[in-house]
């Protein structure tokens, strides 16, 4: 793989960051909100702007942006893990077209808040490709309804291998997730949030969240802690917390973004199952990023599962296939980190039956999914009614997830069903009827 720094390009490149005081004893606030990543930054930063007298305060185990908001793959785009169809059926079509309306607007929200807020996190609104290189992926990519490219047009786009046509959306913008995370917390403390950093809560409830640094107590509490809800009691089984890698190049010369294309920073993928996706960095790079590594034991999160170096090769290897003309790059960074899967592979937002408001289970497409999270929570904290609080994900409540071994086993079967099944598909060219079970068993 060559040379890898062990680390975050991001963090590598994330522009001037500051160090918060954690919370000094006991306090009282109007809105606790426990999380500095994206969602609990969106809504403290809404919250303050529609309420600027209330006093709100975040607390954060780590620093803002620790989580998945500093490390993902920089997708602002309107996917959410459940499909369009999945939201119909238990809905109504008119329910699914509003989610989806205000997903495709909150693409541009974030655009629009990072122009207001002078942030500067490479926001580049270039849609995205998702091509289809097997005949089983084009087979899926033509029932999906997107707009169909055919090969030469979407080579002239993503100038991959192997490319049989793609599928296209023009909903989703790049950017560098850590200078968007570092500049809202910026912008929001400039509305009046209090950030505490290092500062881990150990015990929440509807009016207080208790701390190892103090209480918070608050007429509202807000939980925005995504894959590490499973760290708080009695929500091991709540949110299973699952790891994405990442690698990035070196800066390509323009010779070689001549052949892969990109022009525009689209964001790219291809219609495997074990999913994959890149974009172009605004300093030329190649970030690539995908599943593989295993779930483990209990629901644990720990700094070593960040790099599995196994993973890592096998980015290298698919990045070196879909662009043959990477040759010997080497790769410069490798990082990692967990994100949220609920058990019904459904996104929701709203409050808990425990009185606590919280968002969370963006299976990874959460750059902008938690943007409308936030706002959505900041209206339900101030008790408005709202096109935002109608939408379909709003009250959504997923099973839990089964206990040990069941979860163990259960998670890292589908990991490997996914791996076999694009190998399968590799081999025959036609789609995999395990992989297509699967699917339906999570409500695709």
């Amino acid at each position: 793989m060559g040379a890898a720094v062990i680390g975050s390009y991001w963090e590598e490149t994330g522009g001037p960051n500051r160090s918060r005081p954690p919370l000094a004893g006991d306090a009282t606030v109007d809105v606790a909100i426990v999380g500095a990543g994206y969602t609990g930054l969106w809504t403290a930063y809404y919250l303050a702007r529609a309420e600027p007298g209330l006093r709100i305060a975040v607390v954060e185990a780590e620093h803002a942006g620790f989580g998945a908001s500093g490390r993902n793959g920089g997708w602002c785009s309107a996917l959410l893990p459940m499909s369009d169809a999945a939201v119909a059926r238990s809905h109504g079509p008119a329910a699914a077209a509003a989610l989806r309306t205000a997903m495709n607007d909150t693409v541009e929200e974030v655009g629009r808040v990072a122009d207001a807020e002078d942030i500067d996190c490479h926001y580049a609104r270039g849609g995205t490709i998702t091509l289809a290189r097997t005949p089983a992926q084009e087979e899926r990519a033509r029932a999906e309804g997107d707009l169909w490219l055919d090969a030469e047009a979407a080579r002239a786009v993503c100038g991959a291998s192997g490319v049989r046509g793609a599928t296209y959306t023009p909903h989703c913008a790049a950017l560098h997730p850590l200078r968007l995370v570092r500049g809202l917390a910026a912008a929001a403390e400039r509305r009046g949030v209090t950030i505490h950093e290092h500062t881990r809560a150990v015990r929440l409830t509807a009016r207080e969240v208790v701390t190892d640094r103090g209480t918070l107590a608050a007429r509202s509490v807000v939980r925005a802690t995504e894959a590490y809800t499973s760290r708080l009691p009695g929500l091991r089984r709540a949110i299973v917390p699952v790891y994405s890698l990442m690698i990035a190049t070196p800066p390509l010369p323009e010779s070689t973004w001549d052949t892969i294309g990109l022009r525009h920073r689209e964001t790219f993928a291809d219609h495997r199952h074990l999913i994959i996706y890149g974009q172009r960095t605004a300093d030329d790079r190649l970030v690539f990023g995908g599943r593989g590594a295993p779930y483990h034991y209990g629901s644990a999160v720990r700094p070593a599962y960040d790099r599995v170096p196994r993973v890592f090769d096998l980015l290298r290897s698919a990045l070196r296939d879909l662009f043959p003309i990477l040759g010997d790059v080497p790769v410069a960074y490798a990082w990692g980190g967990p994100l949220g899967i609920a058990r019904d592979w459904h996104a929701s937002v709203g409050r808990r039956p425990d009185g606590v408001y919280a968002a969370g289970g963006y299976v990874g497409d959460g750059v902008a999914a938690s943007n409308l999270a936030g706002r959505t929570l900041a209206d339900l904290v101030l008790r408005r009614t709202t096109s935002l609080t109608a939408l379909p994900w709003v009250g959504h409540e997923s099973p839990r997830w089964e206990p040990e071994p069941l979860r163990w086993l259960g998670a890292n079967a589908g990991l490997r069903l996914m791996s076999a099944a694009d190998r399968e598909e590799a081999r025959t060219g036609h789609p995999s009827r395990r992989a297509a079970l699967f699917h339906r068993l999570l409500g695709g």
